[in-house]
């Protein structure tokens, strides 16, 4: 059976990647394509629905993105989201201008139209999240006003005769009251699909596909003990077993005893019967990277001393038919290969066949899945939650968690500090003083350093920054709310238990503008 399908076209939108989780949610499998897609190949995906993401520019001047009418005449239903839906406006023949007010945040909105399509079962009246320079001032032949603010006429306008949708707020971010029921309206009302992407299936037919693919040859992975590659390994171990060979890199950079875990899982006596190659090479990336500051710099030192550390293993090996890599979607997006956005994570190793293994054919078996749909696999296939639900970590590990120079001293004292923190929030959690975990939480070490009193005698110490935030995706984060009395003990561990510390601050930046790292 063909899978249903909705494409995004991204038009350079912060929130595409949010857009496409919000219709995943809806059961529906999506991916995201460059609003430069030609219109033959969005033919050609047979897609149930097109969703059009906001995005920066103003759709009526010279060069801004935009797109063929022919897409509109499709006969597929759209919705065209901020400037998705200034767009369609603009090229079915409305007008679009420089807003009087321009409406930025929670905004009351007011529902004209009928409901029984996009807005079926909205209140009269709902909170949004906007964020426009521009407004439509004119809607297009066809087209009804169906939702307006105070400062916004065309909240929403709707052609229901051919399923063309705008709407000027962005429904799929949290803030919006009933974004993820409008979003479901669109994708499995309007489109009417019937929401069968599920990861029972996603498992089942992918062990399959491995299968068919490697037949009785040997595939080498590069196991972090993160999430991604933890779940992949395990996916691989039960399509191929002992044809897997999986080599674990520990490059000193790891969080507080996790070298040894990953073993524990991993290695021999583990819960996999694989082929399990560890490397202890802390020394190798401690020399490479003395007296190197600059967070780029040292991204890309400890990406290439891994390649190769794991080069030399891979020598040992001999020829392998397949590498395997725990590609995401996420890292396909942010590595400016699958829309419109930034490169925004250097590190990741994405599309590209490296030439240091003696191998035929790349396989990376979880490059269509978001974070939070690979911890369902991980379940799935009976992964342990404590490994399902481990915490994010950059593949740099402590590298970027180091503000400047990177040593064995500096590894020392951020990995004491976080596993006190995470120890702490831990046990919070267990007191009841706070209702749940935040998403993410870590130390990191500033390379800042200040005069402190401690005893008698002053010091000249490092700063730890501690961040916490509460996130769905990791596409957007806020700052958790940890109670003071649990931060004050966390702070006053930290300071008496950890050498070189003398101050402790807690980073309260959100995401966007900050990243969740602090580099």
């Amino acid at each position: 059976m063909e899978r249903e399908m909705v494409v995004v076209l991204d038009f350079g939108g912060q929130y595409n990647q949010l857009v496409a989780r919000r219709v995943r949610e809806c059961n529906v499998y999506c991916e995201i394509y460059s609003y430069k897609t030609p219109i033959d190949q969005i033919k050609a995906m047979n897609p149930k629905g097109i969703i059009l993401t906001g995005g920066p520019n103003s759709c009526y001047e010279e060069g801004a993105p935009s797109y063929t009418k022919e897409l509109f005449e499709l006969g597929i239903p759209i919705l065209g989201l901020c400037y998705g839906a200034q767009l369609m406006m603009h090229v079915l023949g409305g007008k679009v201008e420089k807003a009087p007010v321009r409406e930025y945040g929670k905004t009351n909105t007011f529902i004209d139209g009928s409901k029984d399509a996009i807005f079926a079962s909205i209140p009269d009246e709902t909170i949004v999240w906007m964020s426009h320079f521009d407004y439509i001032s004119k809607v297009a032949p066809g087209f009804e006003i169906v939702a307006h603010t105070a400062d916004c006429p065309v909240a929403a306008a709707a052609c229901e005769e051919k399923k063309l949708y705008a709407i000027q707020f962005h429904p799929e971010v949290l803030h919006t009251v009933k974004g993820k029921e409008i979003l479901h309206n669109f994708v499995r009302g309007i489109c009417q699909t019937e929401g069968t992407w599920r990861m029972d299936s996603f498992v089942e037919n992918t062990v399959k596909e491995i299968r068919e693919k490697v037949g009785d040859g040997k595939v080498l992975l590069a196991l972090s003990g993160g999430v991604d590659s933890s779940v992949l390994a395990a996916l691989l171990a039960k399509a191929i077993g002992k044809q897997l060979t999986c080599v674990f890199v520990d490059h000193g950079l790891l969080r507080k005893n996790e070298g040894d875990e990953v073993e524990g899982v991993f290695g021999p006596g583990g819960n996999f019967d694989i082929n399990f190659i560890r490397v202890n090479a802390a020394e190798r990336y401690y020399a490479k990277l003395k007296g190197v500051e600059e967070p780029e710099r040292k991204r890309k030192i400890i990406g290439e001393e891994f390649i190769r550390v794991f080069e030399e293993e891979a020598k040992k090996i001999g020829t392998v038919d397949f590498l395997a890599q725990g590609t995401i979607y996420p890292d396909v997006v942010e590595s400016g290969l699958g829309g419109e956005s930034v490169v925004i994570k250097s590190h990741h190793n994405v599309g590209g066949l490296p030439d240091y293994v003696d191998f035929k054919e790349i396989i990376e078996p979880l490059r269509s899945l978001f974070k939070d749909e690979v911890r369902k696999v991980g379940l799935e296939l009976g992964l342990p939650e404590y490994l399902v639900f481990r915490q994010p970590f950059p593949g740099p590990g402590l590298g970027i968690r180091i503000i400047g120079e990177v040593n064995a001293e500096k590894v020392r004292i951020v990995q004491d500090a976080d596993y006190i923190y995470r120890t702490e929030l831990a046990e919070a959690h267990k007191e009841g003083k706070m209702k749940k975990l935040p998403d993410q939480y870590f130390a990191a070490l500033s390379n800042m350093r200040s005069v402190g009193v401690m005893g008698d005698e002053r010091t000249y110490d490092y700063a730890v920054v501690l961040r916490a935030v509460e996130t769905i995706d990791f596409m957007t984060a806020e700052a958790t709310e940890i109670p003071f009395e649990v931060l004050q003990r966390v702070m006053s561990r930290i300071i008496n238990e950890v050498k070189g510390v003398n101050r402790v601050m807690y980073d309260l930046t959100s995401k966007p503008p900050g990243t969740v790292e602090l580099e």
